[in-house]
């Protein structure tokens, strides 16, 4: 994954409590280790966020500070190895221990539900806005995330829920986005606003464009804080997420 995709994403630990922050959402729930085994295990069990209820196992090194996981999203297989590949549902990650962060900067959110087709509605919108243009669910056709295209690998697992004037973005069981959204059809190109709701980044505002042709959504979106971009790209260095959509439901 590009850096930008992570930035600001961190693992506190309190005894056997942990919080996930970053990538749009906060998870919270226990942490099981087996010192003993080789490679050492864990076990994840989530207690709030949209995989509440759910275990995922993982192995892990420590290494000094720095510590590497690797951990299955889905599934009760548990990795052997350190080692991800496509469809293999383990991610592999490296973290380096940090400053303390008290836990009341990470917020839980909400149980999940259930949408009609049956995926999981918890970090997705509850409607709370009229449909726009944008209403639907929407499968990612590319990105590129300050300036580095996402692999196809990757690309495969995005998916745009939008629900009244609340948009989510997931890539598998991660949620990368949730935030509100407001149009702006006088400016050229079409303007597009979110106030994040969830995350590192929760209560900023970011400002955008957007163009709608057919099935087919173009969005691209500046780092928080820095001016709405002219036209649809994004180079090394500018924060910008440029991402391209194909609706698949409504």
């Amino acid at each position: 994954m590009p850096a930008g995709a992570f930035d600001g994403s961190m693992i506190v630990i309190k005894g056997n409590r942990f919080t996930s922050v970053g990538m749009g959402a906060t998870y919270e729930g226990t942490i099981e280790l087996d010192q003993l085994k080789t490679p050492k295990t864990f076990d994840l069990l989530m207690t709030a966020g949209h995989a509440a209820g759910t275990r995922h196992s993982g192995v892990y090194t420590l290494d000094g500070e720095t510590w590497t996981i690797c951990l299955a999203t889905r599934g009760g297989r548990r990795p052997r190895s350190f080692a991800t590949r496509p469809d293999s549902g383990f991610a592999l990650e490296t973290l380096a221990r940090g400053a303390v962060v008290r836990k009341a900067e990470a917020q839980p959110a909400r149980a999940p539900g259930r949408s009609s087709k049956g995926a999981v509605a918890g970090p997705h919108a509850a409607q709370s806005a009229a449909p726009t243009a944008l209403e639907g669910e929407w499968a990612m056709v590319a990105g590129v995330l300050n300036g580095a295209a996402l692999g196809q690998d990757l690309v495969k697992w995005c998916q745009r829920i939008t629900r009244g004037d609340v948009t989510s973005v997931v890539a598998g069981p991660q949620v990368m986005l949730k935030a509100r959204f407001t149009l702006d059809y006088s400016k050229k190109p079409s303007a597009i606003d979110y106030v994040n709701l969830e995350g590192t980044n929760k209560g900023k505002p970011q400002a955008g464009i957007f163009e709608l042709s057919g099935e087919t959504l173009s969005i691209c979106m500046a780092a928080p804080g820095r001016p709405r971009p002219g036209h649809f790209s994004s180079k090394a260095g500018d924060g910008r997420s440029y991402t391209a959509w194909r609706r698949t439901g409504g």
